[in-house]
Order: C-alpha cells, then sequence, then structure tokens
C-alpha cells in the first residue's frame, strides 16, 4: 500500500483543482532509472488507469502506481514540505537502502 500524508493530500486536492484535473482525477506515482543512486520517482496526476495499474485509496485520495513501481514503492508514504529545508512532495520509501544528498533518487 502506498499512503499520503495530511499535508500531501491538502497539497494534492489544490494542485488538481488548479490544474482542472476534474473528478476523476488521481495521484499517479512511479519510478524509472537515473539519479545518482539509481532510480528516481515519478508523480503526476492522472485520470486515465491502465491494465496493470495497482490503485490504493488513502484518506480519500486516490493514488495509482504500475506493478513494476509497485515493487519498489510497497509501504511508501508520500508527504508535503513547504518548510525552510525543501519544498515539494518527498517520498518516505521504507525499502530505499539509500538516497542521494538531494533525496530524488534512491536505490533497493
Amino acid at each position: 500500500m502506498i499512503t499520503v500524508t495530511e499535508n500531501a493530500k491538502a497539497k494534492a486536492i489544490e494542485l488538481m483543482k488548479a490544474e482542472n484535473k476534474g473528478e476523476g482525477a488521481f495521484i499517479r506515482v512511479g519510478v524509472e532509472g537515473g539519479g545518482c543512486s539509481g532510480l528516481t520517482y515519478k508523480l503526476e496526476f492522472d485520470t486515465v488507469t491502465r491494465p496493470d495499474d495497482k490503485i490504493f485509496e488513502d484518506k480519500g485520495i486516490k493514488i495509482v502506481c504500475d506493478k513494476k513501481s509497485f515493487l519498489y514503492l510497497i509501504g511508501t508514504e508520500l508527504d508535503f514540505s513547504d518548510g525552510l529545508n525543501g519544498k515539494g512532495f518527498a517520498f518516505h520509501n521504507p525499502n530505499a537502502s539509500r538516497t542521494c544528498g538531494c533525496g530524488e533518487s534512491f536505490s533497493v
């Protein structure tokens, strides 16, 4: 399962409204090769699911992840911070064994 914090929920709702995504919009998360540690996170708002997607709901927010990425993201919490130490969505991934200094990439 992939979860969201209250801060991530509030920001996601705000951004989806600003982008006129509509009622059926959801957060799509995933991973792809790249970054200094080997894998990078992906996050976007989407409205179309695919046949192999894993679909979750937490705090009223729908979260969708492709099957391959899900293996790397099991148990991950999506957070949002707008503090002095960085602004944006952050992935708290218990499967990541090493992350880069900027927090944008990881390895397992």
